[in-house]
C-alpha cells in the first residue's frame, strides 16, 4: 500500500524538488497541486515517475481543493503553496493574504480526512527585525507589519490551534533564502548569478550592507525529508537554512569574482519596506536533521553555473 502525500505549490522552487524526492521512493503515491500562478510545469516531476499525479488547481478556493481530497485519502500534506518574492508580495498585498484561505482549507480538510500530519513552510519573515541572533526558533518578535509576515505568522498559530483542538500533528519549517538549479530570477541568488553570466550589472538595494544566509536545495530537501521519514520535529518548529551570513555586497562581489564576470555593481535606493537589515538562524536543528555537513556556499554557488552551462551545452 503506498503512501498518498499531496504537495501544495509542486511547481514552484523548493517545492518541485521535494515532490520529485517523494517521488523518488516507490512505496509514495504523490499528488501535486499549483494553480500556475507563479509555478512552472517544467518543475514538475511527472516525466520522470509514474507514482505522481499533477492537478491543476487552488488551494485558496474551497471547491478546488476539497474535491481533490475527496478522490484520495492523503496520509501525510506538505503546504507550500504560496505567494512569494519580497516585491510580488509588496506588490500584492491583499493576494497574499488570501493565502490564509488555503491554510483554513488545508487544515480543515486534513482534520476531517484522517491525514497524520501536516507540513508548512513557514519562512524568516515571520522574525520580522529580528531582537536576537542566532534567531532562534522559540524567539519571534512578530514586529513584522508586512503581510507576506503576518501570514506565515497566522499559519503557524492555525497549525498549534488545530493540533490543540482536534489533534492534528505538524511540524513548521521556518524557511531561511535556499538556491538551487530551478529557483528563478526574482530571487537574490539567482538574479545576481544571471546578470553576472551576461557580464550585466548587478543591481543592489540601499548600500548592501544588509545579510543574508544561503541554504543550498539539497540541504533543505534532506533535512525537511528526515523529519518526515524519522518522525522528528513532530508539533514542533525548525529552521531550515545556513549559518554562514554574507552581506549583499560580498555576495555580489562572490558571484562576480567565481565567474571571473566584467559585472559591476550598481547601487539602487533601500526599499522603503521587506528589506530586513539581518537575517541569520540558529540551525542546531536542522544539522541534526541533516546529520552531515551543509553545502558550502563557493560549492553551491558552482552548482549553479554548472547546470545552468549544461542546459545551454
Amino acid at each position: 500500500m503506498q503512501i498518498k502525500i499531496l504537495v501544495t505549490g509542486g511547481a514552484g522552487f523548493v517545492a518541485s524538488c521535494l515532490a520529485q524526492r517523494l517521488a523518488d521512493n516507490p512505496d509514495n503515491y504523490v499528488v501535486i497541486v499549483d494553480n500556475m500562478l507563479t509555478g512552472d510545469i517544467i518543475k514538475l516531476p511527472i516525466s520522470i515517475h509514474d507514482n505522481v499525479r499533477f492537478i491543476k488547481a487552488d488551494v485558496n478556493s474551497f471547491n478546488d481543493i476539497s474535491a481533490i481530497f475527496a478522490s484520495f485519502s492523503f496520509d501525510y500534506v506538505f503546504h507550500y503553496a504560496a505567494l512569494v518574492g519580497v516585491k510580488r508580495t509588496l506588490a500584492n498585498p491583499v493576494m497574499v493574504l488570501s493565502d490564509l484561505n488555503g491554510i483554513k482549507n488545508v487544515l480543515d480538510l486534513c482534520k476531517n480526512t484522517g491525514v497524520k500530519r501536516v507540513y508548512y513552510s513557514s519562512s524568516s519573515e515571520v522574525y520580522g527585525e529580528p531582537v536576537e541572533f542566532p534567531q532562534n526558533e522559540h524567539t519571534t518578535p512578530l514586529n513584522s507589519r508586512l503581510p507576506y509576515a503576518i501570514v506565515k505568522n497566522v499559519g503557524e498559530a492555525y497549525l498549534r490551534a488545530y493540533y490543540q483542538e482536534f489533534g492534528l500533528e505538524y511540524t513548521i519549517f521556518r524557511f531561511f533564502n535556499t538556491y538551487g538549479p530551478k529557483q528563478s530570477t526574482d530571487f537574490v541568488m539567482s538574479k545576481f548569478l544571471e546578470a553576472a553570466l551576461a557580464n550585466k550589472e548587478i543591481t543592489i538595494y540601499g548600500d548592501g550592507s544588509q545579510t543574508r544566509t544561503f541554504c543550498y536545495i539539497d540541504d533543505n530537501i534532506e533535512a525537511c525529508l528526515n523529519a518526515f521519514y524519522q518522525n522528528l520535529i513532530v508539533n514542533e518548529v525548525a529552521n531550515i537554512g545556513s549559518d554562514y551570513e554574507i552581506t549583499m555586497l560580498d555576495l555580489a562581489d562572490k558571484i562576480i569574482k567565481i565567474t571571473m564576470s566584467s559585472s559591476k555593481i550598481v547601487f539602487l535606493p533601500a526599499l522603503k519596506e521587506g528589506d530586513m537589515t539581518r537575517r541569520c538562524p540558529d540551525i542546531s536543528l536542522m544539522k541534526e536533521l541533516l546529520q552531515r555537513k551543509l553545502t558550502p556556499l563557493d560549492e553551491g554557488i558552482q552548482r549553479l553555473i554548472d547546470a545552468k552551462h549544461s542546459i545551454t551545452a
